[in-house]
């Protein structure tokens, strides 16, 4: 077994979800399912296919964004995992719509920090063990940072 610590290639502010699932059709649905969210968001998608010709199979609406997760998911190279690259719209805005998509088995993650995959190697394959998606707490809020995150929620239009 090797392991390998591939780090994703994307401009800082963008968003990214990577997720594993398991089926040909899946960048097909994962597209008609985010073009459903709205006329606005911008995508790409890219799903590393794991047997048969073991292609790397793209769409979206916005080919800078289908580069970009076609890249990745290529680099990281492990079956049956796909990348969603966003641009006018945040993960929120589309994880439960990509979660109900039939063959969607689950989301390693969904953020527009730097990110790193861990990727392990064996004879079978190459599959993703886990992400590191952030820097460690420096600390717990306060009372004044618990306010500063209310009102920037209110000021983003996430609460009332």
């Amino acid at each position: 077994m090797e392991l390998h610590i591939v780090a994703v290639d994307k401009p800082d502010d963008m968003n990214v979800i990577v997720g594993q699932s398991h089926f040909i059709k899946t960048v097909e649905d994962l597209h008609e399912a985010l073009v459903g969210v709205g006329p606005h968001l911008r995508f790409g998608v890219a799903f590393c296919e794991a047997s048969g010709p073991r292609l790397v199979r793209c769409s979206g609406n916005d080919d800078r964004l289908v580069d970009l997760a076609t890249r990745n998911a290529a680099a990281v190279g492990a079956g049956h995992s796909f990348f969603v690259f966003l641009e006018d719209g945040y993960p929120v805005n589309v994880l439960n719509t990509i979660k109900q998509v039939p063959e969607v088995c689950g989301i390693y993650c969904a953020t527009a920090n730097p990110l790193e995959i861990i990727v392990v190697e064996t004879d079978r394959g190459r599959g993703i063990a886990g992400v590191i998606d952030g820097r460690p707490p420096a600390g717990v809020e306060t009372s004044a940072d618990v306010a500063e995150r209310k009102s920037l929620l209110r000021t983003i239009g996430y609460k009332l």
